[in-house]
């Protein structure tokens, strides 16, 4: 289980940060002065980008690997988190919803594929139980810090410094996210070029 804790330590930063951003995301929305329905409209286009853009996605993991796929889609959150910041109006903030909603995709297809291979079958409940409550202890912590910085920095700040914070734990995936095992045996396997050549 040492591999999906380091996993789980790998992306806590992101947890943590959206549970800093979506606490406060509609609020900051509605201060573009969008009705109800638009900002409904904009997360349904992020939900969407997501449906469609995850078969493609999944299959991307298998040829390149989950971890790649994984601190790839921690860097979109980058851009995204970023890009709230910088929104200037509802066309903004549409593009920046459905990278949005893709990278989401990434995420839980690359996290959980990426589990499933570091653990035996009889295993996956328990190491899925610890991915799902380091989710839960970054939204616990996320909340309650956003509604904080939001209201002594202001919105964009906020989403700046999740930005930034997401930076940091990309490099600490860099460091410690466990390699992809699959694509590692793949290697192994493959024949040295002393061996094809003979």
């Amino acid at each position: 289980m040492r591999k999906v804790v380091l996993l789980c330590l790998a992306i806590f930063p992101l947890l943590i940060c959206s549970g800093i951003v979506y606490t406060i995301l509609s609020l900051f929305i509605a201060d573009f002065g969008t009705t109800k329905t638009q900002i409904g409209f904009l997360y349904t286009s992020s939900a969407l980008a997501g449906a469609i853009s995850s078969p493609l996605l999944g299959r991307l993991g298998d040829k390149i690997g989950k971890r790649p796929l994984l601190i790839g889609a921690m860097a979109l959150f980058v851009f995204v988190f970023g890009g709230f910041a910088l929104a200037r109006n509802l066309k903004d903030l549409l593009l920046i919803m459905i990278i949005e909603g893709s990278a989401w995709g990434a995420i839980g297809i690359s996290a959980t594929s990426l589990i499933a291979d570091l653990v035996p079958s009889e295993r996956r409940g328990t190491a899925l139980g610890i991915y799902n409550t380091a989710w839960n202890l970054g939204w616990i912590i996320g909340p309650i810090v956003g509604g904080m910085f939001s209201d002594n920095f202001g919105f964009r700040k906020t989403f700046l410094f999740a930005s930034l914070f997401i930076l940091g734990g990309i490099i600490l995936a860099l460091l410690i996210l466990p390699q992809d095992p699959k694509k590692a045996s793949d290697s192994k396997d493959e024949p040295s070029e002393v061996a094809q050549g003979s």
